[in-house]
């Protein structure tokens, strides 16, 4: 349960830190959350919501007396956050993520945050909107959703336990994944979307009758590109970051579009039929799923 944690604190505190801050105090009101981060209008924003009890921007005091720290940035931002976290840490502090890529996280740990990375339990909740900041923030954002640790061959087995319980008591599933797998997973369910959005919604803004054509644009349109108002900064250190797995799968996607481009100008309606009633076979399956 969250009660295992007195005091947490949460490096960033955006839509995903202050969430999870939420979400702990109401599991347990008790909690003591102390923000931590660079801007500190934006820590004082987050204290006067009441997302966090204090903060700091200085480290060691961030850090005194805390058992949890969450680091809760974009993914490019995180060496630097393990390097400011570093000299401060202690053998009692466990450590987790949200980042969501885990590969490029797990090497700058393991290369920075010796000799604690131990206690370090990588993980990427599966959950957020479109919307950034503290005041975005809210309790339930971790309810009934799936967050993914992906802890390593020397991550100490009961700080995967209390990390596991903290998002239990907040609502979540906890599911355990390897760290490739989880890139590779990621990259096609939540990073490649996310890439289609964002340049579509790019490619339309180019057209030279663009107003019209949103003017115009139905609802599908406006929940198919919702996610393109994401934080840009956050999305393009995930590119960056998971590389190699989102390449591969923009690549497939390509061919496949490649093909149905083909298939629509040929007035192929069999194959184009066939592409339709497999996906909408998948997306129903998907759907009662949830």
């Amino acid at each position: 349960m969250a009660k295992t944690f007195k005091k947490i604190c949460i490096y960033g505190v955006g839509l995903m830190g202050g969430s999870l801050a939420l979400a702990c105090k109401k599991a347990n009101p008790n909690i003591e959350i102390v923000g931590a981060g660079r801007n500190e209008a934006h820590l004082k924003e987050a204290q006067a919501l009441g997302v966090i009890d204090s903060f700091s921007t200085n480290m060691a005091t961030a850090l005194d007396g805390v058992e949890l720290v969450v680091f809760a940035m974009p993914v490019g931002a995180m060496e630097a956050a393990f390097e400011q976290v570093q000299p401060f840490l202690g053998d009692s502090i466990l450590l987790t993520d949200l980042g969501s890529t885990k590969g490029n996280v797990v090497a700058l740990a393991n290369r920075i945050l010796k000799p604690f990375v131990k206690n370090f339990v990588p993980g990427h909740p599966i959950a957020g909107t479109e919307k950034s900041g503290a005041a975005a923030a809210f309790a339930e954002l971790f309810q009934q959703r799936r967050v993914i640790l992906t802890p390593t061959e020397i991550t100490d087995t009961n700080a995967i336990k209390r990390i596991a319980a903290l998002w239990q008591a907040c609502g979540a599933e906890v599911v355990e994944m390897p760290v490739a797998h989880h890139d590779e997973v990621l990259a096609a369910t939540s990073h490649l979307p996310h890439m289609l959005a964002f340049s579509l919604v790019d490619t339309l803004s180019k057209m030279n009758d663009k107003q019209e054509i949103f003017k115009y644009a139905a609802g599908g349109f406006r929940d198919f590109t919702r996610i393109a108002s994401s934080s840009p900064e956050m999305w393009q250190d995930i590119c960056v970051a998971n590389a190699d797995s989102l390449v591969a799968v923009i690549e497939k996607f390509q061919t496949d579009l490649s093909a149905l481009s083909k298939a629509i100008q040929a007035g192929d309606k069999e194959t184009i039929s066939r592409i339709f009633i497999r996906a909408k076979k998948a997306r129903d399956q998907f759907s009662n799923e949830l």
